[in-house]
């Protein structure tokens, strides 16, 4: 399946950790995606979750990109005006976030929470 994809955090979490919720057939679609984001509200998020030793990575998220293919997706002024426009169907800032950039940048989102998918977005739901 070809396109342009913005992963969740949680999806770098379980890349990392080598996780079985990430199929063969997930792994097969981001394997063949024309181009596959990291936003860089995940390296702050994740980050701060290692700050506080709430989790722990193999390697530092910045270092994920070419590992894993990755580009990164700066966080910019028409995100942030898109994401406070959102209805608080979801309260988590780092995925409301995430959905905005995924709307803003015609992206479809790689995550494993349900509720997301209803903003619009598009969803390749793992």
């Amino acid at each position: 399946m070809a396109g342009r994809f913005l992963l969740d955090s949680h999806i770098l979490v379980w890349l990392d950790a080598g996780s079985p919720r990430l199929t063969p057939n997930i792994l097969e679609t981001l394997r063949y995606a024309d181009e596959r984001y990291l936003s860089a509200a995940t390296s702050w998020e994740l980050s701060l979750k290692i700050a506080a030793g709430r989790l722990k990575l193999r390697v530092p998220v910045a270092s994920m990109l070419p590992v894993f293919r990755l580009m990164e997706l700066p966080v910019t002024m028409a995100h942030g005006d898109r994401a406070a426009a959102l209805p608080m169907l979801h309260g988590d800032p780092f995925d409301r976030m995430l959905v905005a950039q995924a709307l803003e940048e015609n992206l479809i989102f790689v995550t494993g929470d349900e509720r997301l998918a209803d903003y619009g977005v598009p969803v390749l739901m793992v």
